[in-house]
């Protein structure tokens, strides 16, 4: 390679990044946003895009087409720790100004989303913020002011870190792009596989259906239809059934989500009624 083809393409890299160091920092007071829009079919989607939108026109430039296709790209689901979302922000945001594959990108979002929901509320919401309200509660009991200034500067400070996370986050993402172009396949791939995984966790987890009925088999005997045959055949099987049946009425049938949901609701309340469930 020549001296000027080396500085032609040194060029071409350094002109496709066009987030400075202040729009990232704007990115993460934007993370706030997240949870400003939240529903059942897409949770924290809505909050999540407009976040990212400024920077996604910016990139985007005059471009409709191409930011039409990342717009509806940002709005699947995703579902995350707040304090720490600005790390999955940068990241995604930095493979957005490279103009990544989209299945990369949607891949690895899926992929990383639940993890980081669990690693930021098992930190912040399940183990520092309650130490610390504990320990400034008992401050605030004995009549100190200390109480609630530590308390309101440890929350100020899980603040200020959304600015290092989405640096961090971005940083990660540009330092990676050349092993993500060489290794896309696999590393898509691999983020699909684990992106499907935590969904399979999800489902045995937050979705949960016990059946109380049960038959009876002679004088004096009775199988409890779950415990003794469903669970027997596949633990978890009516969650996955009835996830399956959600998802085929959305994907292929185009149901309403508010529609699934009332229904869920009014069977789930004459099923119990029943003794059923």
């Amino acid at each position: 390679m020549t001296m000027m083809e080396s500085s032609e393409k040194v060029a071409k890299t350094e002109s496709s990044y066009k987030l400075t160091n202040k729009d990232i920092t704007k990115l993460a007071i934007r993370t706030v946003f997240l949870q400003s829009s939240f529903n059942y079919e897409r949770m924290q989607a809505g909050g999540w895009l407009y976040a990212m939108l400024p920077f996604l026109q910016k990139i985007c430039g005059n471009d409709k087409e191409r930011l039409s296709q990342c717009m509806k790209d940002n709005l699947g689901f995703i579902n995350t720790s707040p304090p720490i979302v600005g790390f999955l922000m940068g990241l995604i945001i930095s493979l957005e100004e490279n103009n990544e594959d989209r299945s990369l990108i949607n891949g690895i979002k899926v992929a990383l989303f639940g993890p980081l929901a669990g690693i930021g509320d098992a930190i912040f919401w399940f183990t520092v913020l309650p130490i610390v309200a504990g320990v400034c509660a008992s401050f605030a009991n004995q009549g100190s002011v200390l109480g609630p200034i530590i308390f309101f500067a440890v929350y100020c400070g899980i603040f200020v870190l959304r600015i290092f996370w989405t640096h961090l986050g971005y940083d990660t993402g540009v330092k990676a792009i050349g092993n993500i172009q060489e290794n896309s396949k696999s590393v898509s791939k691999a983020a699909t596989v684990l992106g499907v995984t935590v969904i399979g966790a999800l489902i045995a987890t937050y979705v949960q259906i016990t059946v109380l009925s049960k038959i009876t088999i002679g004088k004096g005997h009775s199988i409890a239809i779950q415990t003794d045959f469903l669970d027997k055949i596949l633990p978890n099987i009516l969650p996955l059934g009835y996830t399956f049946l959600m998802f085929y009425l959305l994907k292929k049938k185009n149901v309403n989500p508010t529609i699934l949901i009332l229904c869920t609701f009014v069977g789930a309340i004459l099923l119990s009624f029943l003794g059923v469930l």
